[in-house]
């Protein structure tokens, strides 16, 4: 089976703060994050909910993806956010 990409956005528990990554595990990655288990900016922020993700075949495009979603205002990105979980 080839491998997937997945390009998220992640919140806290009030949704103030957006953090967006990439990463060949999501349900992995998310567990880390959930758990406190990396150091840095999800840890400080207490990043623990996916609110948006994108899935993709090959690594470069998921890279491309993850640098324009981070370039790009937070009124974009939750525009992103409300496109596919409304909730």
């Amino acid at each position: 089976m080839d491998k997937q990409y997945y390009v998220y956005i992640m919140t806290n528990k009030n949704n103030t703060t957006l953090y967006t990554g990439v990463k060949n595990d999501l349900p992995g990655r998310v567990f880390e994050h959930k758990n406190k288990l990396i150091e840095g900016f999800t840890k400080k922020y207490n990043i623990i909910k996916v609110v948006y993700y994108e899935v993709y075949a090959d690594v470069h495009e998921a890279i491309l993806r993850e640098k324009q979603i981070k370039g790009g205002s937070r009124a974009k990105k939750i525009k992103l956010i409300e496109e596919m979980n409304p909730q």
